[in-house]
């Protein structure tokens, strides 16, 4: 299917559930769930407040499709925002909750996890990421984790990754040039100690 057709699809559907059609918010839902859950995954390391926080998102489009204004760029780039957005309010909620400054502090490791839960051989895989490259994504600040996940594996372009997080493409590129740095350093940090 060609990004036409999809971005058709939304407008589409974005449509239907405007009109108050109920199959049409099961079609959204079906048809984006999967990519939500991946950046909040990506974000938290965590299945269940991964889940959560999905549900949360949709909620919110729920709640907020109307404001959805389909001239100002796609559904999927605004469906982003709104996900980066939720993620920060949980982010900055747990950590006055928890009194801590630091993302790490609050995250769970993937130590636990099996590596037969995941095979991807790197971040272009598109598909879970190994154990490492997750554990290693967790140490980055919340602005470079946020960019490489919306550009390596979710494949948005700068355009798109600039309007989902409101911030110049140069501040983009910036962001992606040291968060992909910091990857590469703390996974040849990690080798060296095998």
């Amino acid at each position: 299917m060609s990004l036409d057709n999809i971005l058709d699809g939304d407008a589409l559907l974005v449509e239907r559930c405007l009109s108050g059609e109920e199959a049409a918010w099961e079609d959204l839902v079906k048809v984006h769930t999967k990519r939500v859950y991946s950046i909040c995954y990506r974000f938290t390391g965590s299945d269940g407040p991964a889940q959560d926080l999905t549900q949360d998102v949709f909620l919110r489009v729920f709640r907020t499709l109307k404001s959805f204004r389909s001239g100002e760029g796609s559904f999927g780039v605004w469906l982003a925002r709104l996900t980066r957005n939720l993620l920060i309010d949980h982010y900055r909620r747990n950590r006055l909750e928890r009194a801590s400054d630091s993302l790490e502090d609050q995250l769970p490791m993937l130590e636990a996890r099996s590596a037969s839960d995941s095979r991807a051989d790197g971040l272009l895989a598109g598909r879970e990421a190994s154990e490492l490259l997750q554990a290693a994504l967790q140490k980055l600040s919340p602005e470079l984790r946020e960019t490489v996940i919306l550009r390596d594996i979710e494949e948005l372009d700068y355009r798109e990754i600039a309007q989902a997080l409101g911030v110049p493409e140069g501040t983009v590129k910036s962001r992606l040039n040291r968060g992909r740095a910091e990857l590469a350093r703390l996974l040849k940090k990690h080798k060296a100690a095998l």
